[in-house]
């Protein structure tokens, strides 16, 4: 079978047998990742949505760092919940994906939007071996991921800028900017709010 695609000339063929023997969790996460799986996420996921405090302290209990009056809905996908940092008053949507196999940082007053797809997680295609990349992702402060949008791993978004619907970000943004497409361009500034 390995035989039906062979490598182009000068190109290596991926080593699978050495990616799947590769060690990329210590025991202790392994244990931590079977207990979210079989006992926190479950219970997560049918939690009535007002119940806010609940998935907080669940959260917590699994080694996230979550700040106070999060609203996090229940029906969020979360890989490894210790790899996430929610500030004070920030949410995250129904059905948003948070892959945190590396940090997910959202900042303060930061909105995920529903089906929004946080993806701190990778290959090294480079490597014949395809090794596990972990690349960490940062959400500013009161910066708006808008619907199905999709923030690749390594990628930081700047303070009270916002990503718009369905756009695809690889590269980090600055501050105060609105982004959409894929890939993602600027399209302006974000104004300020008067009060």
């Amino acid at each position: 079978m390995n035989d039906l695609l062979p490598p182009s000339k000068g190109v290596a063929a991926l080593d699978i047998v050495r990616n799947r023997k590769a060690r990329k969790w210590s025991r202790k996460e392994l244990l931590g990742r079977a207990l979210w799986e079989t006992i926190g996420s479950p219970l997560f996921a049918i939690s009535p949505r007002p119940l806010w405090a609940y998935r907080r302290m669940l959260l917590r209990i699994f080694g996230a760092q979550v700040g106070a009056d999060v609203h996090v809905f229940p029906s969020v996908r979360i890989a490894i919940p210790w790899n996430i940092q929610i500030d004070d008053q920030a949410a995250v949507g129904d059905g948003a994906i948070l892959y945190s196999l590396g940090l997910i940082h959202i900042g303060t007053r930061a909105t995920i939007s529903q089906y929004a797809h946080l993806c701190a997680g990778s290959h090294d295609y480079s490597c014949t071996s395809f090794d596990l990349l972990k690349p960490p992702i940062s959400i500013g402060e009161e910066a708006w991921i808008c619907a199905d949008a999709f923030i690749g791993p390594g990628v930081s978004i700047g303070a009270r800028s916002i990503v718009g619907a369905r756009a695809v970000v690889t590269k980090g943004i600055g501050d105060n900017l609105i982004v959409a497409g894929n890939p993602a361009e600027k399209i302006r500034v974000r104004p300020k709010i008067n009060d």
